[in-house]
């Protein structure tokens, strides 16, 4: 009597476990994900098995669309515009991505007084800097 019950519990728990690993990440978007031991794995859209008490997300990083916007005082006003930005390697863009946005609003400003407020120059010169971090200016908007 007992091990019908018993197997019908074993089996909710397997189903359980198998819906707690199985992670969907959305199109447009990689997980980092840090296990126990420290090492670290990017994975892209799709599905995929993230080990519950092994693995976490560490960062959700949109690869596209990302937007910063600026504001800040300048020798002639006040600096208002707009970064758009891509991510184009997640692993690398991993440790720089919680900082990205402060990052981009203390050095456009730093730029802007360093030479023309050119926004083709700025873009240039700000994908120089972030390029080894994997990430892409693919617009400057000043304004």
């Amino acid at each position: 009597m007992s091990t019908p019950m018993l197997l019908l519990t074993l089996l909710c728990g397997v189903i359980t476990a198998v819906l707690v690993c199985v992670r969907r990440i959305p199109e447009g978007q990689a997980y980092t994900l840090r296990r126990v031991d420290g090492h670290m794995r990017t994975v892209g859209a799709g599905m995929h098995v993230v080990l519950p008490l092994i693995e976490r997300v560490a960062h959700k990083i949109r690869l596209l669309g990302n937007v910063v916007d600026i504001a800040a005082p300048a020798a002639d006003g006040n600096l208002r515009g707009r970064v758009y930005f891509q991510v184009l390697d997640a692993k690398r863009a991993d440790a720089v991505i919680d900082g990205i946005a402060d990052l981009l609003r203390a050095r456009v400003p730093a730029l802007v007084t360093q030479a023309a407020p050119d926004a083709g120059a700025l873009k240039v010169e700000l994908n120089r800097e972030l390029n080894a971090r994997g990430v892409l200016v693919t617009r400057v908007q000043l304004g």
